[in-house]
């Protein structure tokens, strides 16, 4: 089961290691994703901006939920293989 946590001052989720972090600014939302995944999704991210590990998005044009838990489930692979 994820354990939800604050750090770097961000809401994050961890699992055998962190899975995802998220932060909401002024202009844009982000969620931060560690590891390798973010490489994976590449064409499905192609919609929004996507800088090293973190991926921006707004209110008005947000992440699909589905395109979330595909990432969430991938991290936690990762973690688990990691560990």
């Amino acid at each position: 089961m994820a354990e939800e946590r604050i750090s770097y001052r961000m809401p994050s989720c961890r699992y055998r290691g962190w899975l995802v972090f998220f932060a909401a600014f002024k202009n844009h939302n982000s969620f931060v994703v560690p590891g390798r995944s973010v490489m994976e999704f590449g064409r499905e991210l192609r919609p929004f901006e996507v800088s090293g590990k973190t991926i921006h998005f707004t209110a008005g044009h947000p992440l699909p939920a589905r395109l979330v838990r595909k990432i969430v489930k991938q991290r936690i692979k990762e973690n688990e293989t990691d560990s």
